[in-house]
């Protein structure tokens, strides 16, 4: 064909490569494992479920934490151990208040923030 160039053929090959590269890439390296449930735990209040890649589950929402937080509430004989999901850091403060022990809202998670499991309360003397 008049007017084209020898050099258009190597461009055009090696952008049909690196196309042919993006597409593999796409369909075969980008490939994702499913996350499945690997265990089962029965909490006081929930039972909650530890996935293959480390997070954990409650109630379809996924939290990348798994705390046990523990203290002793104002004016308390026992030690509490308030275990929660979260996708944030929490305090005692925020654990026991959150747990139902406030009046005001605010002082609550979001589901996708954290949702309280467990909550044991032992003898103060017993856990020094």
């Amino acid at each position: 064909m008049p007017g084209k160039s020898k050099e258009s053929d190597p461009m055009k090959k090696l952008i049909a490569l690196l196309l042919a590269l993006v597409c593999a890439v796409g369909l075969f390296g980008c490939a994702t494992h499913p996350v499945e449930h690997i265990q089962t735990i029965e909490g006081n209040f929930r039972t909650y479920y530890k996935l293959s890649d480390g997070t954990w589950e409650y109630d379809g929402h996924t939290y990348k934490y798994r705390l046990e937080i523990k203290g002793t509430m104002p004016n308390a004989k026992t030690t509490s151990t308030f275990t929660y999901l979260s996708n944030v850091k929490i305090s005692f403060d925020q654990a026991w208040k959150a747990a139902g022990l406030s009046s005001n809202m605010n002082d609550y998670f979001a589901a996708e923030d954290a949702v309280l499991v467990d909550w044991v309360q032992t003898d103060s003397k017993t856990n020094s």
